[in-house]
């Protein structure tokens, strides 16, 4: 391995345990030293260190948990288990794929482009638990990714039969056992729940197994905290709908998440925040103060456990229910702690301002605050927080004057029944009035400047620099993510043909847990040249004919002899899930900073990435991807990994979907029913709040439709709330849009195009296709596309390649 690889790669596993927690746990761990273990479960040899489709990272290598134990001195005695259980897998595997290639011509589909992001469940077995020792772990794995949605079926969201019976056996069996959790999402644990340790290990990218060991040796103290609320499976939400292939309706408006399950008082198993250690803390508030509108929390935190770690106080805002309502509390500020050794304590101190929990007002066309009491708590989850103090509002503020620009979702959003004022008796509080608050009016329609080069450029000449750099004589690579002439595997790139007259190309690559690009490369005369194949394990699907016109192409570029092969191995760092729930924004910031070292050293402008949507559902396939199901958790952590890559010179971050891309089922042509309020203070909060803190140089809009009108065509999504009220200043592109993904005659809704993106704003639709460029000029030579807009649009992406350069 090179420096840079070691450096990456000590810094995550150092780290990474930051973003794992107990859910349950006794005295039992951690162990003394290595020792003889039991280990069971997919999750030994096959770790998931990410989820599939763009989220994955070609790294050098990855260590599983079976090697991780191995390295950290201990003997598995379960080796005959682990080997029967791969045949089990074996044999599942080809059932697997018998199944897609009949159910793909059953519909007459391609078996490749059917099977995209599926997954395959957890087998059911009959096999013993041979193995003894002096500790036993079950470690439970679920993949999931692009391209499709998970299931609430066993093997899926639901544990199959196998593991429930093998994980109360081996609880029983074993007075030291842990119930380790290698997932990207929710599973139901419901019917495990007498386990005494369960840890959520999640998906930390290369050094998962090492992780692992560390914790089980208290080498490492899991400190993260749950950004997503874990229930039964029938508790959770079915006030929207999910899954439909053409429309998707939010009815539930705003009561995502913890702001469901507190406002309608469902008990979850384990509430948004929760997280314990190998310590204990208690977390008091001690005072509540303000400028203006800023309000100012701080408590005591006491370490009253035996080792040192670290804990996270989250402050909430129980609203007045009045003109609109408001859930039971929303999440306004959290802090960690320094590590705490053994009866230390720590006073900190968190900030937010009142008007950041403003709530839209659809008929004032504005952001307001009722006037009543705003209670402040102070606690370590959602379900147990204290009373800190209180606003007391004298008056209704508006906070932000705006304009209805999203459509309407054709049904009213769910209104739960009135809350009663929560009581200030004996509280500290903090007297506001309207004076103590400014209220912003958005200016819209602002004009572009146009810059000179690109006044002085062509039609033809300026649909192309709103094109992604195509081949027109091949678009098979573009379907997967591999477009870049410039460095092999990247993503794509803009357009290369004007390099002459001064106007640059920016390089894009795929994310978000690290960079996606092709391993080992070459290099002629006519460019970069990845070797080996991008299609993975989608090979197994193809026909003889198809496999053999693969390996004809392989065998036609390959390198030729003495050509020297070079490297580009990048870092897999956690999971966006697994970074949230570390709660620390400073290392957020360090793996953000890890990206933006690989991306100068192997010439990469733009990561595509983060990914920042809400988990609406836990069903969502991408969910791994993404950080919370509260838009200021997943907003802080996209600026922080912004703020860590944008820190070097010509490196820039593409945050992504924008928006309310909540699932896979039918990506491309699916329609999402949203309220104006609830995609203003949920599923577009966090954009807001990452470009207002970071200025991404790009955004990344998404495949759906937004209340009938596809995002990348909704100039009031990206010029009204985008530019004109979050000020975002950089390039606006499309997903990577291809034709025959998106056009079929059982879609309800047409897909994306070139031409109605453009007019919207839209300064790139990616990865380009003859076709799309051929819509674009003739749109322009019509008028359909003011010349003014075209060129709007070219000086932007002309800027941000200057920029980046």
């Amino acid at each position: 391995m090179e420096k840079y690889e070691q450096e990456h790669l000590e810094l995550v596993r150092n780290t990474a345990a930051e973003g794992t927690l107990f859910l349950k746990k006794d005295e039992s761990f951690p162990l003394a030293g290595p020792c003889k273990i039991a280990a069971f479960g997919n999750g030994i040899r096959h770790t998931i260190k990410g989820g599939t489709g763009s989220g994955e990272v070609n790294s050098r290598f990855s260590v599983n948990v079976e090697e991780g134990l191995k390295d950290a001195g201990f003997t598995i005695t379960s080796g005959e288990w682990l080997d029967a259980f791969d045949g089990v897998l074996a044999q599942t595997h080809e059932k697997f794929l018998a199944k897609i290639r009949k159910d793909a011509e059953a519909v007459g589909a391609n078996p490749v482009m059917f099977a995209f992001g599926m997954v395959q469940p957890e087998p059911e077995h009959d096999l013993e638990l041979t193995g003894d020792g002096d500790a036993a772990i079950y470690v439970l794995s679920r993949n999931s990714g692009e391209g499709n949605d998970r299931k609430p079926e066993k093997g899926d969201v639901l544990l199959t039969d196998t593991e429930v019976r093998d994980i109360l056996a081996l609880n029983k069996k074993f007075d030291k056992f842990m119930l380790v959790l290698n997932v990207g999402g929710p599973v139901d644990l419901s019917p495990v729940m007498e386990v005494r340790n369960i840890l959520l290990l999640s998906q930390l990218g290369v050094v998962t197994g090492n992780v692992l060991a560390d914790i089980l040796l208290g080498k490492a103290n899991p400190s993260g905290k749950l950004a997503t609320t874990w229930a039964k499976w029938e508790d959770y939400s079915t006030l929207g709908d999910f899954g439909d292939n053409d429309d998707v309706h939010y009815n539930e408006g705003i009561y995502v998440g913890y702001r469901y399950f507190d406002t309608q008082n469902v008990t979850p198993l384990f509430p948004f925040g929760f997280g314990k250690s190998y310590t204990e803390f208690t977390v008091e508030p001690e005072a509540v103060s303000n400028s203006k509108e800023e309000i100012t929390v701080s408590a005591k935190v006491t370490n009253t456990g035996k080792v040192a770690g670290k804990e996270v106080v989250q402050v909430y805002v129980s609203c007045p229910f009045g003109k609109l309502d408001k859930p039971v509390k929303d999440l306004v500020a959290f802090v960690k702690t320094s590590e705490l050794g053994s009866g230390q304590s720590e006073t900190v101190k968190a900030t937010f301002k009142l008007s950041d929990i403003a709530s839209y007002d659809e008929e004032g066309q504005a952001y307001i605050l009722d006037k009543g009491n705003y209670v402040i708590y102070v606690g370590n989850c959602s379900r147990d927080v204290k009373k800190a103090g209180a606003v007391v509002l004298a008056d209704t503020v508006t906070t932000m004057k705006t304009r209805n620009c999203l459509g309407t979702p054709g049904f009213k959003d769910f209104v739960p029944a009135s809350a009663k004022e929560e009581s200030v008796e004996d509280l500290t509080t903090i007297e506001l009035s309207a004076s103590d608050f400014d209220t912003q009016t958005v200016t819209y329609d602002v004009d572009y400047p146009v810059d000179d080069i690109i006044a002085g450029l062509s039609d033809e000449e300026l649909a192309y620099i709103n094109t992604g750099a195509f081949d027109p004589k091949n678009s098979g690579l573009q379907v997967i993510g591999n477009a870049s002439f410039a460095v092999a595997g990247a993503a794509g790139e803009t357009t290369t043909r004007y390099k002459d007259k001064g106007i640059k190309s920016m390089v894009m690559a795929d994310g978000p847990a690290g960079l996606r690009l092709t391993k080992e490369y070459f290099e002629d005369e006519t460019g970069v040249h990845g070797i080996g194949s991008a299609l993975g394990s989608m090979m197994e699907l193809m026909s003889d004919e198809e496999k053999a016109a693969i390996a004809e192409l392989a065998k036609a570029n390959a390198p030729k002899p003495g050509t020297e092969i070079k490297e580009q191995y990048a870092t897999a760092i956690p999971i966006g899930t697994a970074i949230a729930q570390t709660f620390n924004y400073d290392l957020a910031y360090s793996y953000g900073d890890i990206v933006g070292k690989e991306m100068e050293r192997f010439h990469v402008q733009l990561w595509l990435a983060p990914a920042l949507n809400i988990h609406r559902s836990i069903l969502c396939g991408r969910n791994f991807e993404y950080y919370s199901e509260d838009p200021l958790v997943a907003g802080l952590f996209a600026a922080a990994i912004t703020n860590g890559v944008q820190k070097h010179k010509g490196c820039g971050t593409t945050i992504k979907h924008y928006a309310a891309n909540n699932a896979e089922t039918n990506r491309y042509n699916n329609n999402s029913h949203v309220s104006e309020r609830a995609m203003r203070e949920i599923y577009l909060r966090g954009f807001g709040i990452c470009v207002r803190k970071s200025q991404p140089k790009a955004v990344m809009t998404s495949y759906n439709l937004l209340n009938g009108q596809h995002t990348s065509e909704h100039r009031g999504l990206i010029e009204d709330i985008l530019r004109c009220e979050y000020g975002f200043k950089g390039i606006v592109m499309t997903d990577w849009v291809v034709e025959m993904l998106t056009v079929s005659s059982k879609n309800k809704h047409r897909g994306a195009l070139a031409n109605e993106v453009v007019k919207a704003g839209g300064d790139l639709f990616m990865p380009g296709t003859q076709g799309d460029f051929d819509r674009i000029l003739a749109d322009i030579k019509s008028g359909a596309i003011s010349r003014k807009q075209i060129e709007q649009n070219a000086t932007r992406v002309y800027r941000m390649a200057n920029e980046l350069s």
